[in-house]
């Protein structure tokens, strides 16, 4: 019922005269997962190599600002470059549909003809297009280039990345604060932090089903493969280190 009831004449009208919305779950989700991975890498290091709870949280912040920072800067920038891309395609497609207007119109021919277009609906279809200047634009960007028209917001991109990084990149560390401030050592805080992150990873990986088409459960799963990954590598790494350091010093 509802879904004829959102297919109405005026349900349809009023949901295509709102126009298209971008979902920044994508660059939370992301920023999250990286977060989330590289701080763990940091904590797992430090594990590895025998280091006090301060040391993991003076690193494990210290990444948190940095890698965070720059993740959401390459996001804020990759965004910008996106939308720069597609004003200056507009130019150059307004500069030859008022040069060669005839060439670009044989080009709108031929891209409807491919999508089974013929004979006068073709036609009627070029004429309709080519009368207006915006939409013989727009239609060039999405067909001949395949742009999207709709570009997010580059600062709300950097910062739903940078949010989600921060947030999730945090947990690993948590267990480590409660031993800092306690003041005692908790022997088992790397492996509060460990199984904290594993959640994370797996949540993380479930809401990135939305975008790859996987169940959430084989999304999840393989996102806490790969965390699992790093984290071993950074321990292993860390670990082989302090005891190299203390067989030569």
């Amino acid at each position: 019922m509802s879904l004829d009831h959102d297919h109405t004449t005026s349900a349809i009208a009023q949901r295509l005269a709102m126009g298209p919305k971008h979902s920044y779950l994508r660059d939370f989700v992301y920023g999250g997962v990286d977060g989330a991975v590289t701080t763990f890498a940091v904590v797992a290091g430090a594990a590895g190599a025998g280091l006090g709870a301060a040391v993991v949280l003076i690193f494990g912040a210290a990444n948190l600002i940095g890698d965070g920072f720059s993740m959401a800067a390459g996001n804020f920038l990759a965004t910008q470059i996106d939308r720069k891309r597609v004003l200056k395609l507009r130019s150059v497609e307004e500069a030859h549909i008022r040069d060669v207007p005839e060439g670009e119109r044989e080009e709108v021919r031929q891209i409807f003809a491919a999508k089974g277009f013929s004979g006068e609906v073709l036609e009627k279809v070029v004429s309709v297009i080519t009368s207006d200047p915006k939409l013989w634009v727009d239609t060039m960007l999405r067909e001949e280039w395949g742009l999207s028209l709709e570009t997010p917001s580059p600062l709300r991109a950097a910062g739903a990345t940078f949010a989600a990084f921060f947030i999730a990149g945090a947990i690993p560390l948590l267990p480590f604060a409660a031993d800092f401030i306690r003041g005692s050592a908790l022997a088992a805080s790397f492996y509060w932090s460990a199984g904290a992150t594993a959640a994370v990873f797996f949540l993380l990986g479930a809401a990135k089903s939305r975008f790859t088409g996987e169940t959430w459960f084989r999304s999840g799963f393989e996102t806490l493969l790969v965390g699992c990954a790093a984290a071993l590598m950074a321990y292993i790494a860390g670990d082989g280190l302090e005891h190299f350091l203390r067989g030569h010093f």
